[in-house]
């Protein structure tokens, strides 16, 4: 077997077991796999209508949208969350966690899914990700919603300029060490998972239940460690050539409609650093603060997120 922390090629197929192990949660969604920029990525799918892509955060997997999956199939969407490179049933493979692929991954999923284009709809992670699509394939995003992530310009000036975002963005410095942030990941059936969660959530964190499905998720061989190699990639590339370049490119204004949506509660992203993202964007701009929550709106008041999402994106004039 595999070493937990030492990272592997495979389609992550074989994480399952009796009706889906961790990964292929029975529901009323589908599941399989399609291939994308040179690797295989795990997706569950639900409804017809325009595609909706769902992109998830740290330390989570496809599963943190289960609420929204079947809210936006009930309102007539193609509702696809993916796993991303590394996580969840997608391939975990040795290199490829900067954001430029990581961004080619999701709009090459687009394209596979047959769709000429997709709401990208991201969090955490998954809505750098987004940000940053929208900026390198803008005709295959026709709408971007992204939660508790400032545009990627605006996170590295917070994350260097801001000393109490730095603070709160402590673990991203702590993943800089070799191995040990996997093994502090993975220790304990993967106990830190749970704690990132509930300390990361509002009043109303998930239940124990839905701890325990993002722990055995991170304790599949070879995920500590993709899920951590993204925030690596971002820290230590900060002075290197492939850093600056990223960092100019995404200079480029953002010209899709876009919400963005934050927890007034965010300990881990601090509201100011994410309100500044409005100025990378050249269309319509929506800023959505959720009082009471923390960092995972989605899963703390799945109905209020899902109706404003929906709303927005039904809506003809989306800069009202």
């Amino acid at each position: 077997m595999t070493a937990p922390d030492t990272p592997s090629v495979g389609n992550g197929n074989s994480t399952g077991n009796g009706n889906g192990g961790p990964v292929r949660i029975d529901g009323p969604w589908t599941h399989r796999d399609v291939a994308a920029n040179g690797a295989r990525f795990h997706i569950a799918e639900l409804g017809d209508g325009p595609l909706v892509l769902l992109l998830h955060g740290f330390p989570q997997f496809w599963w943190t949208w289960r609420h929204q999956l079947t809210a936006l199939a009930d309102a007539g969407f193609r509702a696809v969350a993916m796993d991303l490179r590394g996580v969840g049933g997608s391939d975990r493979t040795p290199r490829g966690y900067d954001p430029a692929n990581l961004a080619l991954d999701i709009t090459g999923v687009v394209r596979s899914l047959g769709e000429p284009d997709a709401a990208l709809v991201g969090h955490d992670l998954g809505g750098y990700l987004a940000w940053t699509a929208a900026v390198m394939r803008p005709k295959l995003v026709r709408r971007l919603a992204v939660s508790s992530m400032p545009h990627p310009r605006r996170w590295r000036s917070s994350m260097l300029g801001d000393f109490a975002q730095s603070r709160a963005g402590s673990y991203v410095w702590g993943f800089q060490r070799p191995w040990l942030p996997e093994r502090q990941l993975l220790a304990d059936d993967a106990a830190l998972v749970g704690r990132l969660i509930r300390e990361w959530s509002g009043p109303r964190p998930p239940e124990e239940d839905d701890l325990d499905v993002y722990r055995r998720a991170m304790s599949i061989p070879s995920t500590a460690h993709c899920s951590i190699e993204p925030y690596r990639w971002m820290v230590r590339s900060m002075a290197r050539p492939d850093g600056i370049q990223f960092n100019r490119r995404m200079k480029r204004p953002v010209r899709v409609p876009t919400l963005h949506v934050h927890g007034s509660l965010d300990p881990a992203m601090r509201t100011r650093s994410a309100a500044g993202s409005g100025q990378y964007v050249e269309a319509p701009y929506r800023w959505r603060l959720f009082d009471g929550l923390g960092h995972f709106p989605h899963e703390e008041d799945p109905v209020a997120f899902s109706n404003e999402l929906i709303n927005w994106l039904k809506d003809p004039e989306p800069d009202r």
